[in-house]
């Protein structure tokens, strides 16, 4: 019985493949660490978008810089009713504002998800939205829209690496979500908002932000071995360490280590964090012995989105504002296939009394 669908092939896709047992992740042919940190967002999603969207390869920043500019057109006279939502809410209500039958519906659903991560982080404390920049790449115009603050280059890197990184990841929950959805035919727009709605749950999106509590709690680095070895004792999960998937260290986790680096030395705590999570390895490798649980995606994307002036309420939307590429990518090429997704259930209730 295959509760949870563990092991079962739902799709067939040439998107991205995860080898947990190797420790790789393939996005559209390339090995992630060939693309993160190297090659654009933009030009990730085209290579994702390849056979699917029209003139995505001829110049996808141009393509999602319009579609930022026509999403916030649309979006901007939403944002009275943000101030009572969590960012996740809002940029639910946003997105799903939208119609399907827009027009270049790809490049649309990525650029609203961008303009609608930043609205609802701002609109969530209060502040009014700011417009996007046509002149800046989609990484730095998101973290510029967000904090309304200038981003240096390094900054609008670390947060392309960050995109980049969490593009697609196989056919994890809200990446099936939004495939369900778009083989109703139900359209591209409707399933980034069902895959956003996935991502909702703490079970699949929400880990991150309590990786800076723990940071928080250890305080220094002297307290670090004491602190994580009484967390274990008392049973608990050390955040950020250990993966469903990845039986050894999670590529992710290493990309993201190495964007975050090129950031550290300002006022941030990378350093304290490389401290900490040296720390964590080695009372996890006492602890449990003979047990691979090594750091995750969500340690490093924890301190890279924290140096760059993300709140740790604003990690969620980000993610699904990367991962929104690959969730058009896949919602299209479900709907070729022109199945509907219906799998089978076992009745386990009861039956009903045979007539006499």
């Amino acid at each position: 019985m295959m509760i949870g669908l563990d092991d079962v092939v739902a799709a067939e896709t040439s998107l991205s493949h995860v080898d947990g047992e190797a420790g790789r992740l393939i996005i559209a042919g390339h090995d992630l660490e060939e693309l993160a940190g190297r090659v654009s967002f933009e030009d990730v999603a085209a290579m994702l978008w390849e056979g699917f969207v029209p003139d995505a390869a001829a110049d996808t920043k141009a393509l999602l810089s319009a579609a930022r500019q026509r999403a916030y057109v649309h979006l901007a006279p939403l944002s009275s009713r943000l101030a009572n939502l969590t960012p996740v809410e809002g940029m639910r209500l946003l997105l799903a504002s939208l119609p399907d039958a827009e027009r270049d519906h790809a490049a649309l659903a990525v650029g609203a998800a961008g303009v609608a991560a930043a609205m609802a982080v701002r609109g969530a404390q209060g502040l009014a939205p700011v417009a996007p920049d046509s002149l800046l790449g989609h990484a730095a115009d998101i973290l510029r829209m967000m904090r309304d603050t200038p981003v240096s280059a390094e900054e609008a890197q670390g947060l392309d690496t960050y995109l980049v990184t969490v593009i697609d990841h196989g056919l994890n929950a809200s990446t099936f979500t939004a495939r369900v959805v778009a083989s109703t035919q139900a359209g591209t727009l409707s399933s980034v908002v069902a895959g956003l709605c996935a991502l909702k749950g703490p079970l699949h999106g929400g880990a991150p932000g309590p990786v800076l509590d723990m940071l928080d709690a250890i305080g220094t680095i002297e307290n670090a071995d004491a602190w994580l070895d009484d967390a274990m004792a008392r049973g608990e999960r050390l955040m950020g360490f250990g993966h469903r998937i990845y039986r050894v260290r999670d590529p992710r986790a290493d990309v993201l280590k190495a964007a975050a680096g090129r950031l550290k030395g300002k006022s941030n705590r990378i350093a304290f964090a490389e401290a900490v999570e040296a720390t964590a390895l080695t009372v996890l490798e006492r602890r449990k012995p003979g047990r691979r649980l090594d750091t995750n995606v969500e340690f490093y994307t924890a301190i890279l989105l924290d140096a760059l002036g993300v709140p740790r309420e604003g990690f969620t939307p980000l993610f699904a504002a990367g991962r929104s590429a690959g969730w058009v990518a896949h919602a299209i090429e479900q709907t070729r296939t022109g199945r509907i997704i219906r799998p089978q259930s076992r009745y386990v209730g009861a039956w009903p009394a045979k007539a006499a």
